[in-house]
């Protein structure tokens, strides 16, 4: 003997309607990374929002780990722009990692908000460009506490 159970909707709810006519991620709008002869780095990155540019700079000595860390402190100070005084973020650390044949960039990040402390991980498959890839996982390791932020906002 089978038991079927039959679920029903209940009426009027066939319609999705959204929240906000808002998007809930920021946008990557530009990445720029540059050498000097003298082995400083510099990377800015850029994010839109709600048709806003927020971007951030950072500077530091070129190496190959330490190019990484410029490019992810630049997103993180873009991602600080936007949030203003909520949010501070910290880089705890990036590694890149050879897996699987694919360059993978992860990152550690510390958020501040008040007296609230949370780690956050992220990473990126960079195929191509490593130090934009960094920016990247820095994104997707504050993504979902961004998005909440816009949600409050």
């Amino acid at each position: 003997m089978s038991l079927v159970m039959k679920q029903e909707r209940p009426a009027g709810s066939g319609a999705v309607i959204p929240l906000s006519s808002r998007r809930e991620r920021l946008r990557f709008a530009d990445f720029s990374f540059s050498r000097t002869p003298s082995g400083q780095c510099s990377a800015e990155v850029s994010l839109e929002w709600d048709n806003l540019v927020f971007s951030g700079r950072a500077i530091g000595q070129s190496s190959p780990l330490g190019d990484f860390r410029v490019a992810a402190e630049a997103a993180l100070r873009a991602l600080e722009d936007f949030a203003k005084d909520a949010m501070h973020f910290e880089l705890l650390g990036i590694k890149h990692v050879r897996a699987f044949d694919s360059n993978l960039l992860i990152v550690s990040v510390s958020l501040r908000e008040g007296t609230q402390l949370t780690r956050l991980v992220g990473c990126y498959l960079a195929e191509t460009d490593t130090r934009r890839g960094a920016a990247m996982a820095v994104l997707n390791a504050t993504n979902r506490v961004l998005g909440n932020y816009m949600l409050a906002r």
